[in-house]
């Protein structure tokens, strides 16, 4: 990485760009919670107003990316459709219906006599987001770092340079007619602002990153700034010896096919011995004529998957119509190889037996476990957040789909009449802890 990536120090103009974006942040976070509501509503029209631009620096891109040779899942995320956009336009009006994130008191509390603490959530400050090809995401990010008082300074990939420079444009035009400075939103377009980002620790405050293992990794690795983000999507399905063979096979297609360029996408399918023949005899024409490839253990090889399986494919998040299957001996090794492969995205389980569910979901510690339905829930927008700025796969909060309140963090405040500690001390003056 080192030879494909350096980590410069910030030029002039990009330390005046993050100056501009951190006094824009400064100025939004006190903004009343109807300001951003119109902004983000005025964001929508403009984007509307200006789709047939977008649309068309789409197809530039989209153009450039097939001559370039660019891999099918990025041009698969690349691509904008008419529909796509109107979608994600409808996605900014829908995260200004948001509850206000901001401001909220999570704690009050009477220490003691005219002693009060009040716990609140403020704006996190200036978020820098590195992602790739897809060009939806600025939109989606944009507004929920609008809708929490956040700046936000975005670096998308160079394969979708002219479709976010004609969304970002657009945004600005409504932030302008709302009276928020444009310079809220900024977009980066080279490749050297975008690694020496990684080195703007005394501006932002965040780093989001949103691309392939090897870039999140690296940016782990090379900043100080606080990351939030998941390296991989390798999901699971395990499909239980106690289960409706209909409904396993439409959750497993929809987990895989519906849109496989997606981290929620599955890439193992784990199956029960006891229901593996009889499953697979439906399962392997119903995949390979949708284009599927299966990979499988000796086993499933054995049952009629055509290739066989490595031990790398198991750690492998294919991005394409590519599926790993494997045959196991029970709910224990289905838990057992999940947990050893799993990288804590997001894990089903397809069972009517409810204990067998509720083991599985509570023993498998990935940030989504889900039961019955697809992985491609694990969404932001699905979960009803509105939209998201990415997925945190961390153990700490937020985690899984990152939407409003991942945008958030708190402050103590702390309202006295002249108290002193002094006084508690000596005993002139006791603690309360009374909750308010």
């Amino acid at each position: 990485m080192a030879d494909i990536f350096e980590v410069p120090q910030p030029s002039n103009d990009l330390l005046e760009k993050a100056d501009r974006i951190r006094f824009a942040s400064k100025i939004i976070s006190q903004a009343e919670n109807k300001i951003r509501i119109k902004a983000l509503n005025l964001m929508a029209d403009y984007l509307e107003k200006n789709s047939k631009k977008i649309l068309e620096a789409n197809y530039e891109d989209y153009l450039r990316a097939e001559r370039k040779n660019i891999s099918k899942a990025l041009i698969s995320r690349l691509k904008l459709s008419k529909e796509k956009l109107n979608a994600a336009i409808e996605g900014v009006r829908k995260v200004g219906e948001l509850s206000d994130p901001v401001n909220q008191i999570q704690i009050k509390k009477e220490l003691s006599n005219g002693l009060i603490l009040e716990r609140k959530t403020v704006p996190i400050g200036v978020l820098g987001v590195i992602f790739e090809s897809r060009p939806d995401a600025v939109m989606q990010i944009s507004s929920l770092a609008i809708r929490s008082g956040n700046g936000v300074m975005l670096k998308g990939g160079s394969e979708a340079s002219y479709t976010n420079t004609a969304i970002v444009l657009a945004l600005q035009e409504g932030l302008q007619k709302s009276g928020i400075d444009e310079n809220v939103i900024c977009l980066l377009t080279s490749r050297k602002d975008s690694m020496a980002m990684l080195n703007l620790n005394e501006y932002l405050n965040l780093i989001i990153p949103r691309g392939s293992n090897e870039l999140v990794q690296f940016i782990q690795e090379n900043t100080k700034i606080p990351v939030l983000g998941h390296a991989d999507g390798i999901c699971h399905l395990f499909i239980d010896n106690d289960v409706n063979i209909d409904m396993a096979l439409s959750v497993a297609l929809d987990s895989k096919i519906q849109y496989p360029a997606a981290c929620n996408a599955i890439e193992t399918l784990l199956i029960h011995k006891d229901i593996a023949p009889g499953f697979l005899k439906r399962a392997i024409p119903l995949f390979n004529s949708n284009d599927v490839k299966l990979i499988g253990d000796k086993q499933s090889v054995e049952l009629g998957v055509e290739f066989e399986a490595s031990f790398q494919d198991w750690q492998t998040e294919y991005l394409d119509l590519v599926l790993s299957v494997k045959i196991v001996e029970d709910l224990d090794e289905a838990i057992s190889h999940i947990q050893k492969f799993s990288s804590k995205h997001t894990d089903g389980i397809i069972t009517e037996n409810i204990s067998t569910a509720n083991r599985f979901m509570n023993e498998v510690d990935s940030a989504g476990v889900f039961h019955n339905c697809s992985t491609r829930f694990a969404d932001g927008f699905r979960y009803g957040f509105g939209a998201e700025v990415g997925i945190s796969t961390q153990m700490l909060p937020p985690r899984g789909p990152v939407g409003l309140e991942g945008l958030v963090t708190y402050k103590y405040f702390l309202k006295g009449q002249g108290n002193i500690v002094d006084d508690f001390s000596s005993g002139r003056a006791v603690f309360t802890h009374k909750d308010l």
